[in-house]
């Protein structure tokens, strides 16, 4: 055999005039091949560069075990724990997964769609970009039954399978919670009101401020991308209302940390100044002093219930067309960061 060249289940069935069905259900253990002509084609292999090839087998049997896995970002402690719990699903269920990520780019997500579908994965779990306008990059995976589950940031169009938390009842529970607490003049910084995470947690933010007879004031939402120069560029913002609000529901726990850190420095008082929420749950919130009062977003959770789902699709176990919304259960972290010592009942 020439160097460099890897070894098939042709050589060594050549090698040990014997026939590549054998050599193949030999390396499968299959009872059929008797311990003698096993025992050589092990003790063969040990000597050469021959290596299964699960990806041939699979295509077999129409299955690559691999499901691809196409995120927003990577730098996120919640992607971080959503891909933990995918990998402790698909790890024991024999399946390998492929990551891709858009960086908030819908060009670059589209061309990611298309190199997993090319790839021949078995499934898809997805989470869009800030920019995805629509899902037309997904319709190969759609007309050829490919399964495909988003979570996170969706289209919750009732025709896709989607895994998410109850994000408007969340934005009103960290609202909620500020205005127990006396405060009246709540800023909501967040992100791209086009997805759907952000919206809802608005709308929940809205609809807390209207039934505490709050009034909604435009001056009073800051959006912007999720860095830590527009964590910064929302502390600003807040410094210069007049006057300054008295709380803020930071839908995102990282901005709330350069938020706050923003703010101490020029001297504001936290939570008595003003009171604040994140979201998330980081561990970024537990090492910021006051910690951080967030919403649980149990990303771990959110992983396994995708893989388990979307593997029981795959296995024939249960329909994703019949699933439409899986959501995954959250509340409320209360910290030192919104906790005043003598809160009020607004007017």
């Amino acid at each position: 055999m020439k160097k460099g060249k890897e070894t098939t289940i042709y050589d060594i069935a050549r090698q040990l005039n014997i026939s590549a069905s054998t050599v193949s259900r030999a390396l499968q253990d299959h009872p059929g091949v008797n311990k003698k002509t096993k025992k050589m084609i092990d003790d063969f292999v040990a000597q050469t560069s021959f290596r299964t090839n699960p990806f041939a087998s699979n295509l077999r049997n129409k299955q690559t075990k691999t499901i691809g896995v196409l995120v927003h970002e990577l730098n996120s402690n919640f992607i971080t724990s959503v891909l933990a719990g995918i990998e402790k699903v698909t790890a024991s269920e024999g399946f390998d997964i492929i990551i891709a990520h858009s960086s908030e780019s819908g060009t670059r997500e589209a061309a990611n769609v298309k190199n997993l579908f090319n790839k021949r994965v078995d499934g898809l779990i997805a989470s869009l970009s800030f920019d995805t306008s629509n899902l037309e990059h997904f319709q190969p995976f759609f007309d050829r039954g490919v399964p495909v589950l988003f979570f996170d940031r969706v289209e919750q169009d009732g025709h896709k399978t989607v895994v998410v938390i109850d994000n408007a009842k969340c934005g009103y529970i960290a609202t909620q919670h500020l205005i127990e607490q006396g405060c009246k003049r709540i800023v909501h910084v967040t992100s791209s009101l086009n997805r759907n995470v952000y919206s809802q947690r608005y709308k929940g933010y809205r609809d807390a401020l209207f039934d505490n007879g709050l009034a909604f004031e435009e001056d009073l939402l800051i959006v912007g991308d999720l860095t830590r120069k527009a964590g910064a560029e929302a502390a600003l913002k807040i410094l210069n209302m007049s006057p300054m609000p008295d709380g803020a529901f930071i839908t995102n726990d990282f901005m709330a940390a350069v938020c706050m850190r923003a703010l101490r420095e020029k001297g504001v008082a936290i939570p008595n100044d003003i009171a604040i929420v994140g979201f998330n749950n980081d561990a970024i919130g537990e090492l910021i002093e006051p910690a951080l009062t967030t919403i649980n977003y149990p990303g771990e959770d959110m992983g396994e219930i995708a893989a388990r789902n979307l593997i029981n699709h795959i296995k024939g176990i249960g329909n994703l067309e019949q699933t439409n919304t899986i959501i995954v259960r959250s509340g409320l972290v209360v910290r030192g960061s919104s906790v005043r010592t003598t809160p009020q009942t607004p007017d």
